[in-house]
């Protein structure tokens, strides 16, 4: 038979507490009248350790949180509020772990708005649509990082002029009289584009048409066209192709009659006096990002493939746009364009 391990202790021993005979054995050699000296001693030693102790841990306590840098950055109303914002709080939060700062995301009132609401607000950084950007490059001298590589591989989008298939509309000869839906003046796609198409045709379209307005979004420019508040629409090609995937009116019953030369996605621009470690912290970790698990996740609820490294010579067609329209972009965009 096998036998049971013998117990660490014999069934007489008085088991762990033999740890500390020494210690008594050490305190009974001390003469009975230098005892409680001795205790006494011992109490005083270890009061104060005690109280060190404590006070250590009340500076500990007291002592203010070092509190993590702040870095803020602005969206462009391209859709609504509540989408925006739900697409780019994934990247938001990915990029405040990555960076190890504050990450904080406001949506700007208006394209009308977005160079005002960028020093309003006080603003690091933008994901600036094409015209925005290169407004905000010359008049606040702006830097472009890194732009969106869509998920069909395209890193640019172009700006489309629509109407409704059911109507009888194929050019500007049959948009007298009609009413047309715009997004705002400082956008390529929902403003400049129709504004080059009729000057082209040699048509004002602030009398040839009946009515034209504003809505503010993209978005809400093709829902307008959709649902015949509007009979023509100008907008960007990628906010439509998205909204496709959940409306299925948006490929059945459109029809796209102009469009765009093609120029960049909406890039990410930061202020020029943003820390320049902060600055190329930020820029390799977004192309980067296609190289982390995290990163891919987040990036395909992004609707992306990537980031890719963005200049201000990408914009070279929209520079060019702007020139054909006799545009001086540093002399006061409103003044120059209406």
């Amino acid at each position: 038979m096998t036998a049971f391990p013998r117990p660490l202790h014999s069934q007489g021993s008085s088991g762990p507490r033999n740890g500390l005979a020494p210690a008594f054995r050490a305190i009974r050699s001390i003469p009975l009248h230098l005892r409680s000296i001795f205790f006494f001693a011992a109490l005083v030693l270890l009061s104060g350790m005690l109280v060190a102790g404590c006070n250590k841990e009340r500076a500990r306590a007291s002592r203010p949180q070092q509190q993590r840098q702040t870095l803020h950055l602005g969206l462009v109303p391209e859709q609504s509020i509540f989408k925006q914002v739900h697409r780019y709080e994934p990247l938001a939060d990915y990029l405040s772990r990555q960076l190890n700062v504050n990450v904080s995301l406001s949506v700007m009132p208006g394209y009308d708005k977005a160079l005002s609401s960028f020093t309003a607000m006080e603003l690091d950084g933008a994901f600036f649509g094409s015209m925005t950007y290169i407004l905000a490059h010359a008049t606040l001298g702006v830097e472009p990082l890194a732009r969106p590589v869509n998920l069909d591989g395209s890193s640019t989008y172009y700006g489309v002029i629509f109407v409704r298939k059911d109507s009888n509309i194929r050019s500007v000869r049959e948009m007298k009289g009609k009413r047309l839906a715009l997004v705002d003046r400082n956008t390529m796609a929902g403003y400049l584009l129709p504004l080059a198409y009729f000057k082209k045709a040699g048509v004002d379209y602030t009398t040839y048409l009946k009515e034209f307005y504003f809505s503010g979004t993209h978005e809400d420019v093709i829902h307008d066209v959709l649902d015949r508040k509007a009979d023509i629409g100008a907008a960007k090609s990628t906010v439509l192709m998205r909204l496709s995937t959940d409306d299925a009116r948006v490929k059945n019953d459109l029809l796209i009659l102009a469009r765009t030369p093609h120029v960049p996605e909406n890039c990410l621009a930061v202020r020029r006096d943003l820390s320049a470690t902060l600055k190329d912290r930020l820029k390799s970790v977004l192309l980067n990002m296609d190289e982390d698990q995290e990163g891919i996740r987040v990036l395909q609820e992004f609707k992306a493939r990537k980031f890719i490294e963005t200049s201000d010579s990408d914009f070279n067609s929209v520079y060019f746009f702007v020139r054909e329209l006799d545009i001086d972009l540093k002399a006061g965009y409103d003044r120059t364009v209406r």
